[in-house]
């Protein structure tokens, strides 16, 4: 652990979530109002799958409350997301303003500080209550018997989920050492992504299959934690309705390396203001 102790970590850590919630409080209804947004917004989405579904009954096995369970996935694993990591989300943001350049003279690691500083409570509250709404409608109404194994998997498939999303957001800040600025690249990576993601892998010819699985990993945040539940196809290797947390930690892993490969070899912006 070095010069800092797990505890003092922990509690330095708290201490940055308390200094961003007082943030998030200063301007209470501005907050609300965004929050506010991003639930009505992502929830068209979902009120117009539900329409659709609705003129189809099913599509190619799925029925409705099926296919809004595998989307509640997608909302709670990024509520998750932007609650732990929303610094690697807006990390060409502070590789542009120089505010990156900061971190490099604290004493603290960079990863823990770039994770500490940003907690983004309004998406959080906005993508999570998406999320909690279509798991309650859909959890107890699909067949899924909620003992102690499938409430441990759900867990840790929404932890893996999360990390998964983290080394995405990960791989596009990388870039953001030689380009700066990777917001296309960022939308490119994980908004189109997540999108396709909103339906069933099988609904895809088997090039996008791939890219969900071996490339963009996005079938292990929802698709395959969705098919470990519901058990629709039988056209994918069992194995992998078990790897979500495996994927995840090895993503992270492999991207991570990318990372301080790109911190060696970052120069500064010129835009820090001390």
């Amino acid at each position: 652990m070095g010069k800092h102790s797990m505890r003092s970590l922990f509690v330095l850590f708290f201490k940055y979530s308390n200094m961003n919630l007082k943030l998030a409080l200063e301007y209470k209804l501005n907050r609300s109002l965004i929050a506010l947004a991003i639930f009505c917004r992502e929830m068209i989405g979902v009120v117009v799958m539900f329409l659709i579904l609705l003129r189809f009954l099913h599509i190619r096995g799925w029925e409705i409350h099926e296919m809004l369970f595998l989307y509640s996935f997608l909302f709670l694993s990024y509520s998750l997301f932007v609650l732990l990591f929303a610094g690697i989300r807006d990390f060409d943001n502070m590789v542009h303003s120089g505010d990156f350049d900061r971190l490099l003279t604290r004493p603290l690691g960079l990863m823990y500080q770039i994770i500490s500083a940003r907690i983004d409570f309004t998406a959080t509250i906005g993508h999570g209550v998406v999320g909690i709404v279509l798991f309650m409608n859909t959890a107890f109404s699909v067949g899924i018997e909620w003992n102690w194994q499938n409430s441990l998997y759900y867990v840790l498939a929404l932890i893996g989920g999360t990390i998964i999303q983290a080394s995405l957001f990960l791989l596009s800040a990388c870039f953001s050492f030689w380009a700066v600025k990777t917001e296309n690249l960022r939308n490119l990576i994980f908004f189109n992504a997540r999108r396709i993601a909103g339906y069933p892998l099988s609904f895809y010819p088997v090039f996008i299959q791939k890219l969900l699985i071996f490339v963009i990993p996005f079938s292990f945040v929802n698709y395959f934690p969705a098919q470990y539940f519901l058990r629709k196809d039988g056209s994918f290797w069992e194995g992998y309705l078990y790897l979500t947390p495996v994927v995840g930690a090895l993503l992270f892993y492999l991207v991570f390396l990318l990372w301080k490969l790109g911190v060696r070899s970052y120069t500064s912006t010129g835009n820090s203001v001390y």
